[in-house]
């Protein structure tokens, strides 16, 4: 069987979402299954190169799991044309101008989101791209996740009905970090440093909406900072000044009003870290990361309102749960393929920077919101 090599610079990916899911967990394990099989029954083998400013860093990482190319240059790493594809993970604040060096320099380009911590400058190197003719994408991984598979399953086979409502619950309990360490970065909780839920999580919901729902049409937010002292990697404590709270809700096409509070504040007790209820004339549905339950209208209970009666009615009982019916693969391997067919063979491909600048446009219509106290239109993207 022929084999095919794609060269790809991977760049931060000595942070936890880019050395788990992006390195390891993507495009290590597409080398361990022996390479992406493609159209014309050739095999498509990774070939990466990581980047980094820490050398010492790097070059463990890459002993860590074989591999072979690393390096501090980001420069020779663009001037090699042995590499078609620039992957970044780094901070937002310097994503546009790598992926401009990297255009520049011919490569096709794939990243993580945000695109950019502004949507004019999303905008710019989103249109850039198209200008310049390279393949271009961001990272969408909840879309590939089994629970909103299942509910956009449901959705396409119409089984809501007319969808009324969206309700949404994401998060959990950060630690403050001085008696029990914190399990996520602190830069996330300080301004300067590009941190804030409603920048980070309204980019996700964006496309969630766009793809699962419909259409997001305008937006009303209300962000906070409910703890404004934490303590960082070093137990040195700071001012938490970035918004670890946001209350939004949206109005979709076709009149649907979804309503998805996040927060790096709240004490689970639901199914999952994040849930999203579906409600339609026909039906309902509840899903997870991985699981997802429906309710048929006509399996639908009817209770009755009696605050002085203790409730004996089960109502988690009531729901059926929806079957896998396939396998599914992690959500950024699935996507790293689906880019990389793109890449070689021109294959689909929805993802692309401009898309990731609809989400960075959310989310800059969230913050205003909050501080205008009001609700928002979200207008089409001028081209």
């Amino acid at each position: 069987m022929t084999e095919k090599r794609i060269g790809i610079i991977m760049h931060g990916v000595t942070g936890r979402m880019g050395m788990n899911q992006h390195l390891v967990r993507s495009v290590l394990a597409l080398r361990e299954q022996g390479g992406l099989a493609l159209a014309d029954g050739s095999r498509l083998m990774p070939d990466p190169i990581i980047v980094g400013r820490d050398a010492g860093r790097i070059e463990r990482l890459a002993k860590t799991h074989d591999i072979e190319r690393w390096t501090t240059d980001l420069d020779a790493a663009f001037a090699d044309t042995r590499d078609e594809l620039f992957f970044d993970a780094a901070t937002t604040k310097l994503r546009p101008t790598l992926l401009r060096q990297a255009i520049d320099a011919g490569k096709h380009v794939y990243c993580e989101k945000p695109v950019s911590e502004d949507f004019a400058a999303a905008r710019e190197i989103a249109l850039y791209a198209e200008e310049k003719g390279v393949k271009n994408g961001i990272v969408h991984d909840k879309l590939d996740l089994p629970g909103l598979v299942k509910l956009r399953r449901l959705r396409d086979a119409g089984f809501f009905g007319r969808i009324l409502s969206v309700r949404g619950e994401f998060g959990y309990w950060v630690f403050e970090g001085d008696w029990m360490a914190a399990q996520r970065p602190s830069w996330n909780y300080r301004k300067a440093d590009g941190g804030g839920i409603i920048s980070d999580m309204l980019c996700h919901w964006r496309y969630v909406l766009d793809n699962v729902v419909a259409p997001v049409k305008a937006v009303s937010c209300t962000g906070a900072v409910h703890i404004a002292e934490r303590w960082d990697e070093d137990n040195a404590r700071y001012e938490a000044d970035a918004d670890d709270a946001a209350y939004a809700t949206f109005e979709l096409e076709g009149g649907i009003i979804a309503q998805i509070n996040s927060s790096w504040c709240v004490r689970v007790r639901r199914d999952d870290l994040v849930t999203f209820q579906i409600d339609g004339t026909h039906g309902s549905a509840v899903a997870g990361l991985h699981d997802c339950v429906s309710q048929h209208r006509a399996n639908t209970p009817k209770p009755v309102w009696n605050p002085d009666q203790k409730r004996d009615h089960d109502f988690h009982a009531d729901w059926e749960t929806v079957p896998d019916n396939q396998d599914f693969d992690n959500g950024f391997k699935v996507q790293w393929e689906q880019f990389l067919r793109h890449v070689v063979e021109d294959g689909p491909w929805a993802y692309t920077l401009m898309e990731g600048a609809k989400g960075v446009q959310l989310a800059e219509l969230g913050l205003r919101s909050w501080k205008e106290r009001r609700w928002l239109d979200v207008p089409a993207i001028e081209r």
